[in-house]
């Protein structure tokens, strides 16, 4: 003898209670936590490009069939396999597509915060560094102009140094020719002196 199936006394449905924890349910299923789909783009872009390693390493195996024994069977293996990683590296693709899209969407609404900010630096003294205000920091913008300016400054300051080195070299060339020419002329000089001198003492 089996036993009759309970009837729900709200005619067949669940009670509203019930009802409401499913529709929560589905709701928090609906809304993903922005880290944890970052945290599964990670992983896919993982995914991916361990199939796209595979996928080389497939067609740096495969021989091409220049004179070669060719074997039909490891042939339409490694197509097979070939075929499944590129069916695999599309789903992951629009797998990535989608999180991209949820994760833009979820953070729309939010202000944009500069990266410099997001980077945590350590002060001299090893303390950590403070949050600055939107108030006391210069905007990105700023700094790199000031960055450019500095730049250009250096730049026309070092233009102004190999001019003047340019100008040494070509000073320090012109004292060497001088000095050569002049030991030239004394020891031409010095030549002549001895010679009139020993002319005129008659040895």
């Amino acid at each position: 003898m089996t036993t009759p199936p309970l009837v729900s006394p709200f005619g067949g449905q669940p009670p509203p209670q019930q009802q409401q924890q499913q529709q929560q349910q589905a709701q928090a299923a609906r809304d993903v936590n922005t880290a944890s789909l970052c945290r599964i783009g990670q992983e896919t872009v993982q995914d991916i490009v361990l199939r796209t390693m595979e996928i080389f390493q497939l067609l740096r195996n495969m021989q091409l069939p220049n004179g070669v024994t060719y074997h039909p069977n490891t042939h339409q293996d490694r197509l097979g396999k070939l075929q499944e990683h590129l069916r695999t590296l599309s789903v992951l693709f629009r797998k990535l597509r989608l999180v991209y899209d949820k994760c833009n969407e979820n953070c729309a609404g939010l202000d944009p915060i500069p990266p410099e900010q997001l980077i945590p630096f350590v002060e001299d003294d090893g303390s950590k560094h403070e949050d600055r205000s939107g108030g006391q920091s210069r905007s990105a913008s700023e700094e790199r102009r000031e960055i450019l300016e500095v730049n250009k400054k250096l730049k026309q300051k070092n233009q102004h140094l190999k001019q003047i080195m340019d100008q040494l070299r070509n000073l320090i060339w012109e004292i060497n020719s001088m000095l050569a020419v002049t030991q030239d002329w004394l020891k031409q000089r010095f030549t002549e002196g001895i010679g009139t001198l020993a002319i005129s003492t008659g040895f």
